[in-house]
């Protein structure tokens, strides 16, 4: 190879590998023009559009015309490395990029308003209805309410059957009202859906079920719900008062509690609970409930219960049932602050929850001494024979005496042979609570 073509294969590595030829800036600010103008034109076809089918070739139109925009590349702005000067002009790579950014959102609103032109059409009806529908059945009513509510439908089924000329009824089959006028709009739907409504030819019909169905809408907001009484007449109305021959007590709810829970009934009792926003009614409740121990209130219980209640917590204990639900709930708060680990321990111990047995054991180390002594007596309500092992250390070497004493009546509980012989061991203890425990031994057996 000659000099001359080795310098020329260099010069032509160098055209290639060297910078990209320039952009046509005005090229692209004229295509930008162009473009803007385009954009007025289909906002004049938009509001010339009559029909869905007009509609339809706007979008497309507007469709075309984003891809259109899309494919305009503006080069960055060059970088610089002085400080910009607030006077200074912008890079016309930028006011090219805010041109853009202009169109694009003119281009967005121009969209919004075709949806916004498009329609209504009966789908819009049926989900009116629907929503009426969920309204009624998700909803406690009063009595006078579903008297409300079936005025409201029949009214709207008037209007309905005027518009579409059907014969949608009242249904009468069911079991309450709100499921009677649920299968009601049910077929209230199913006319709208058969009618086939078209948004041009029919725009007048779908236009007058909307107002229907806004009309029911608005009926159904002013039905009376259950949550409209107060709470007096909303009790008045479940009974609870019932019981009430004459008032002892102050107010006559407390009075009504007593006597339900003299007569078992707990489902008034959890009214009350769920009723009163009274920390006087809750406390007499929630004593109440502990007194009784219902299973039925284990659930309201629990939801109590994972809010830190210790109320809750005793409650629990005093029902007794090792449900799993309950013992995990329980067993969160094993390793918590004092406030809550002592309800928690006696719940445990209560419920006789064998899975609790090696955590509460656990707390027989703790820093608080009423931490350890309320361990040690819900081992021994438990009863498990794995504890009397750790009770007997807490016995010998505890540093408080009331800790030992929790032990002694522990393992007294547990009440096996090995779990005694070992309380009898202090029947002369320097310690008056512990001698107590053991002189309560008895070895002998039973004639």
């Amino acid at each position: 190879m000659s000099e001359d073509e080795a310098n020329g294969d260099e010069t032509a590595a160098e055209d290639e590998a060297g910078e990209a030829e320039p952009v046509d800036l005005e090229a692209i600010g004229d295509r930008l023009d162009a473009l803007a103008a385009d954009l007025e034109e289909r906002r004049t076809d938009l509001e010339a559009a009559d029909t869905e089918d007009d509609l339809d070739v706007v979008e497309a139109d507007l469709e075309a015309f984003r891809d259109d925009l899309e494919s305009v590349a503006i080069p960055e702005p060059p970088e610089s490395d002085e400080e910009e000067d607030e006077d200074e002009e912008p890079a016309p790579e930028a006011e090219l990029q805010d041109r853009n950014d202009d169109i694009e959102s003119d281009l967005s609103d121009l969209e919004s308003d075709l949806e916004d032109q498009r329609g209504p059409y009966g789908a819009d009806v049926v989900d009116e209805i629907t929503s009426s529908k969920n309204a009624i059945t998700g909803t406690r009513w009063t009595e006078e309410g579903t008297a409300e509510l079936i005025e409201a439908v029949d009214g709207f089924l008037d209007d309905l059957n005027d518009l579409l000329d059907s014969s949608v009824s009242l249904v009468n089959d069911g079991e309450n009202v709100p499921e009677q006028l649920e299968a009601t709009l049910d077929s209230a739907v199913a006319a709208v859906e058969n009618a086939a409504l078209d948004a041009d030819d029919d725009a007048d019909t779908i236009a007058g079920l909307l107002e229907a169905a806004d009309d029911l809408e608005s009926d159904i907001d002013a039905a009376t719900e259950w949550t409209d009484l107060e709470i007096r007449e909303r009790l008045r109305r479940e009974g609870y008062y019932d019981v009430l021959d004459h008032v002892k007590d102050f107010p006559p709810e407390w009075h009504a509690l007593k006597v339900h829970e003299k007569r078992g009934n707990v489902d008034m009792i959890l009214l009350a609970l769920e009723s009163f926003d009274s920390d006087f009614m809750e406390e007499h409740c929630m004593e109440a409930l502990q007194r009784m121990g219902p299973e039925e209130a284990i659930e309201p219980m629990l939801q109590k219960a994972n809010r830190r209640d210790q109320a809750a917590m005793r409650v629990l204990g005093s029902i007794g049932v090792a449900d799993d639900e309950v013992v995990e709930t329980l067993l969160d708060y094993v390793d918590s602050n004092p406030n809550l680990q002592g309800p928690a321990f006696r719940a445990l111990g209560e419920i006789g929850s064998e899975e609790a047995v090696q955590p509460i054991a656990n707390q027989l180390i703790a820093d608080e001494a009423d931490v350890r002594s309320w361990a040690a007596r819900a081992l021994g309500l438990i009863g498990d024979t794995r504890a009397i092992e750790p009770l007997a250390t807490v016995l010998e070497d505890d540093e408080s005496d009331r800790v030992r004493a929790s032990a002694a009546w522990a393992l007294t509980r547990i009440g096996t042979r090995d779990a005694l012989e070992i309380v009898t061991e202090y029947d002369d203890d320097r310690a008056y609570l512990v001698q107590a425990e053991a002189e309560r031994v008895d070895l002998e057996p039973a004639v």
